[in-house]
């Protein structure tokens, strides 16, 4: 396994400069002052020691040090058990090859952390949130980083609880960084995330390269990279594999990500492949506070619920718009593009049914599927139709033998297609021209 990982990163590796496109000038990497090894604070990788404390007193002398060049941890070869913990700024997390980082399936006191305003209480259950895995609170300058070691996050304790409905509080994400800024994440295999796995929010220049994130797909809420409410954030070259949305643009959730009013914008999304049961490339549902000027190209997606997916809901506001999507195919899934106003649940009955959300400016090109069931669904709102959406050289094949055409749904929409197999619907005009610049956007 760990064999064919390094080979798909090297391959990644070749992708990238072939195509001489990458985000690495976003956070430059850091050559560190200080080295120094987890065994040295008493750090034991026999699967069995809870190193806990090595892990917090390692990070504190970090503090200690400041900023005079930073630090870096190193994870030595062999399988670290440990409670959650904290990183701190100027700080590099290095994993060796062979290092695994694995969390502790002792539940009963994991620690708790504040709901986060933009969602004004846990994503799953009222109040708090248990503290994710890793965690970071207005941290700066930090790497994340190794030679495809693993950081492990034991879910299958907690899905079973989500499943058996046990749970007090919204479960971890396995790495959350918040309030933070100039953050690498690269090269590393993050396994079974408990709820989420990547969620930087309220960040900026954020980084995520040549990761590779697994999850069963029967696993809930395993969400791969999640930007929330944050700007300047790269994901690139990496696979993903999980039971929720592969990578999902979100932006706080109905009246309190409106009154928190921080959008998700400048988001790249590049060279990421990957299987998922629900949304392959996915902005939402949760957008009240914005997203705007995402670009996601060059993906390949295998049996996948949703390859596209724009969900929003009544009562979120926000605006969704400038959202390129290039250069994808999709192996098998039941919707090639779903573009819709009704997705997604509501944190409490709070929410201003009247706060409609605005979708406007969705370019599609490039699209290639086969084995999809339905082509796509474009439902907006009446009282808000979604508004430019523009669908260039897309085409979809349904399943070979199969009686059902692989068409398309849409309502309260305007825009325009272009080359687009099997025609949408008659509310997007045939732009002749092909060109999603210069058509009515009204």
């Amino acid at each position: 396994m760990l064999k064919f990982l390094i080979l798909f990163v090297l391959c990644f590796t070749s992708s990238a400069l072939a195509e001489g496109i990458t985000c690495s000038d976003i956070v430059p990497l850091k050559n560190r002052r200080y080295n120094i090894s987890l065994t040295a604070f008493g750090g034991v990788g026999d699967g069995r020691t809870l190193n806990t404390k090595a892990f917090r007193e390692a990070i504190f002398q970090i503090q200690q040090w400041g900023r005079e060049g930073g630090t870096l941890l190193y994870i030595p070869p062999g399988v670290y058990l440990t409670e959650s913990f904290n990183l701190t700024s100027h700080m590099t997390l290095y994993l060796a090859p062979g290092a695994v980082i694995k969390a502790t399936q002792v539940t009963h006191n994991w620690p708790l952390t504040a709901p986060l305003p933009s969602y004004g209480r846990g994503r799953e259950l009222p109040g708090g949130r248990y503290m994710s895995f890793i965690h970071g609170d207005g941290v700066n300058d930090v790497v994340i980083t190794g030679e495809n070691g693993t950081i492990d996050g034991q879910g299958d304790i907690w899905w079973n609880m989500w499943r058996k409905r046990t749970l007090q509080f919204t479960r971890p994400s396995l790495l959350e960084l918040v309030n933070s800024t100039n953050i690498i994440i690269s090269n590393l295999i993050f396994l079974n995330s408990p709820f989420w796995n990547l969620h930087p929010v309220y960040c900026s220049n954020v980084v995520v390269r040549f990761v590779t994130i697994l999850a069963p797909h029967d696993s809930p809420n395993t969400d791969g990279i999640d930007p929330d409410s944050s700007s300047n954030v790269c994901i690139e070259d990496s696979y993903i594999s999980t039971g929720d949305d592969l990578v999902a643009v979100k932006s706080g959730w109905d009246e309190y990500g409106i009154a928190y009013g921080r959008p998700s914008s400048d988001i790249t999304i590049r060279r990421v492949n990957g299987s998922t049961p629900f949304s392959g490339i996915a902005v939402g549902s949760e957008t009240s506070g914005g997203v705007e000027n995402v670009l996601a190209e060059h993906i390949n997606l295998y049996n996948t619920g949703v390859g596209i997916h724009i969900k929003t809901d009544t009562g979120r506001g926000g605006q969704i718009r400038n959202i390129t999507v290039l250069d994808v195919y999709v192996q098998g899934a039941r919707k090639g593009i779903k573009i819709a106003g009704d997705v997604g649940g509501h944190p409490d009955d709070k929410f201003d049914p009247k706060a409609l959300p605005i979708v406007n400016g969705i370019t599609i090109k490039n699209v290639r599927g086969v084995k999809v069931l339905q082509a796509g669904l474009i439902q907006g709102l009446r009282n808000a139709p979604f508004t430019g959406i523009c669908l260039s050289d897309v085409n979809f094949l349904g399943v070979k033998g199969s009686a059902r055409s692989p068409s398309w749904k849409c309502s309260d929409v305007l825009g325009a297609a272009h080359q687009v197999s099997p025609w949408p619907c008659s509310a997007l005009t045939n732009n002749q021209s092909g060109s999603c610049a210069n058509y009515s956007q009204v």
